[in-house]
């Protein structure tokens, strides 16, 4: 079964389920109670987080978030309290929706962990990738109403903000499983809709090529150097004279360290009544 026979099996057990016509094995309701309390275990009661390392999971955030992660991680600015919140809400939704596929009749590999060659003496990378269904490497998201709305719409739109790297995460993992990249099963958190996000026109030689040059870069210790320049900020596609940093500096954790005028301040030029917050930079001439 490829993904899209799958999400119409997905589909049509969801409808039946609203009518009351479906059954749910004991044996897939306690592999769903498994996979949460795993990753209740991991999010929770796991320690310490593990020093800096190269990871699948990292390695498509830009070079320069990862080279304050290695050298200056004291530089980070604290996580808020909601991210575990917000991560334990992902690894349940991956459950709960393994689990739907489970119950829809969909037969996939579970999760494995595997290991990215990447040779020239380059250390090895590991990971651990969501599925595999029909030969192709697939990875579960849950995403916020904007994000599955505007960004994965497909793998053109994807990779034109792909600020966490999941397109390299995914062909990494492809690869060092030596299977075929798939795509991502993506949940939206707000409604629960789900769709299947195809991946397999990508070009595999190129993103291994940015990992490589990203584990180079890492690994030598290169000089620091910024991946970003602010943006200039509009106000009905007219300038406003106020520069600002990108989208993906915006979520770096390190953003007030690689920018010490940064600034974050209600929007300059909203004439909302709540007005959103923008990082302002203030860029020498």
């Amino acid at each position: 079964m490829d993904a899209l026979q799958a999400e119409k099996a997905v589909t049509s057990f969801l409808e039946n389920a609203i009518s009351g016509n479906t059954e749910v094995s004991q044996e897939i309701v306690d592999q769903v109670g498994k996979d949460v309390a795993t990753a209740f275990v991991k999010q929770f009661s796991s320690g310490a987080r593990d020093d800096f390392r190269l990871r699948m999971s990292n390695l498509g955030k830009p070079k320069c978030q990862l080279w304050y992660e290695k050298n200056q991680p004291e530089d980070k600015s604290p996580l808020p309290p909601q991210f575990l919140m917000n991560m334990i809400l992902g690894d349940i939704v991956e459950a709960v929706f393994k689990g739907v596929l489970r119950a829809s009749g969909v037969s996939f590999e579970d999760n494995d962990t595997v290991t990215l060659d990447l040779g020239d003496g380059r250390e090895p990378i590991k990971g651990e990738f969501d599925m595999i269904l029909n030969g192709r490497v697939d990875d579960v998201k849950s995403a916020s109403p904007w994000s599955y709305q505007n960004k994965f719409i497909d793998l053109k739109t994807l990779s034109e903000s792909d600020t966490f790297g999941y397109i390299s995460q995914l062909v990494g993992y492809a690869t060092a499983a030596n299977k075929e990249v798939g795509g991502w099963w993506v949940i939206n958190k707000g409604n629960g809709s789900f769709k299947y996000v195809d991946a397999n026109s990508v070009d595999t030689e190129e993103q291994l090529n940015k990992i490589k040059d990203v584990v180079d870069y890492i690994e030598e210790d290169k000089e620091f150097e910024r991946c970003f320049a602010p943006v200039e900020e509009t106000y009905y596609r007219k300038p406003s004279g106020n520069r600002k940093l990108g989208v993906t500096c915006g979520f770096c954790s390190f953003k007030h360290k690689c920018w010490p005028t940064l600034q974050t301040l209600p929007s300059k030029v909203s004439t909302a009544k709540v007005k959103p917050m923008v990082d302002y930079v203030l860029v020498a001439e």
